[in-house]
């Protein structure tokens, strides 16, 4: 047993000591305790480095953001309209021109492909505007011929003809193209599945008559896959229940590589397979109603009961085998066992109507 005294313990260091009888004349060495572990700095707002986002924005300060001159045509197209040029800079991130303007209100439209206005938000709009007496919310712009297109400010621009106003203030995009991509830029009222969808479609449908870009290279303006199919599906029936096919079809709908317009025709198929899906689900519903039981989840339950993807692992079956399969399943479902308990844990909210 190799003993240290008071004085010799003081005397070493931390990290050596003396040598011990028998065990050889190099010091031990002690191996120091791991220093803890320092709680990494929460990041300052606007720091974040998110994913899958590579922009490497301009070196613009901000007094070399303004522009001495608007792009030519643009600003005699929006003179010939009876519009004029407020002014014109260079946004900070890639450098874009863009023109801030007034422009007639009967001279703006909104785009053909983008969702229906709703009345209500209209009316609150219109309401805040009178109380205020303000507008302070330009709209986005861009020149379509005679006029000028809104992707992303047809309730602003219902609510300022609601109440009068003549002229509308926006900012003035050069690239039509712009028109497709607002939806990813638009963050005003948040989109449900139906509204999200019916965009993308009429977004497919103008884009195919001039567009030969294929659908992956159409992924900024159209988001998902499944919003293309079940745009072509709300067509043909504009009360489908589509968050109830929406899960599924996040799995198993897929880019269609090919030009839009003859892409559109896979698409068609594809949607004929989601109502024949929704007919056969809606005879099982119908069936359980004929039984008394009432719920606002019956089709989410009827579907998660003849989807099969929660047994599968790995890879799943290809959407058009998947969907036929189920729309068997739902006419074969036997609904004499089913209770209400059953529904009553069924979770998630009701299917859009």
């Amino acid at each position: 047993m190799c003993g240290l005294s008071s004085e010799t313990a003081t005397a070493a260091t931390p990290t050596e000591l003396p040598p011990c009888a028998g065990w050889g004349t190099d010091p031990i060495v002690a191996t120091p305790k791991k220093a803890a572990k320092k709680a990494a700095a929460p990041k300052q707002p606007g720091t974040k480095k998110r994913r899958g986002v590579t922009l490497q924005p301009t070196a613009l300060t901000a007094p070399e953001v303004p522009l001495a001159e608007p792009p030519v045509e643009l600003a005699e197209a929006i003179a010939a309209a009876g519009g004029a040029v407020i002014g014109a800079y260079r946004e900070p991130l890639g450098g874009h021109a863009l023109v801030f303007a007034s422009l007639p209100v009967d001279k703006v439209e909104p785009t053909p492909f983008q969702r229906d206005v709703s009345d209500a938000h209209v009316r609150k709009l219109t309401v805040a505007m009178d109380k205020t007496r303000r507008f302070l919310d330009p709209i986005i712009a861009v020149h379509e011929g005679e006029k000028f297109w809104t992707p992303n400010g047809n309730h602003r621009l219902t609510a300022l003809k609601e109440l009068g106003a003549t002229a509308v203030v926006a900012l003035v995009v050069p690239e039509r193209k712009v028109a497709y991509q607002i939806l990813a830029l638009n963050i005003e009222k948040a989109h449900n599945l139906r509204e999200r969808a019916i965009e993308v479609v009429r977004m497919y449908r103008d884009l195919s008559r001039f567009d030969d870009r294929k659908e992956s290279d159409c992924s900024l303006e159209f988001e998902e896959p499944l919003l293309v199919t079940l745009g072509f599906a709300y067509e043909k029936r504009p009360r489908l229940s589509g968050g109830a096919y929406g899960p599924i079809l996040k799995k198993v709908d897929k880019w269609v590589e090919a030009p839009l317009a003859e892409a559109a025709k896979e698409r068609e198929k594809r949607a004929a397979l989601v109502l024949e899906l929704d007919d056969a689900v809606s005879e099982a519903v119908a069936k359980l109603k004929a039984r008394g039981l009432q719920s606002p989840y019956l089709k989410t339950f009827v579907v998660a009961r003849i989807n099969p993807l929660r047994f599968i692992k790995g890879e799943p079956p290809p959407l058009e085998d998947l969907l036929p399969s189920m729309a068997k399943r739902a006419r074969g479902m036997k609904t004499e066992g089913i209770k209400v308990e059953d529904l009553a844990r069924t979770g998630g909210a009701p299917e859009e109507e």
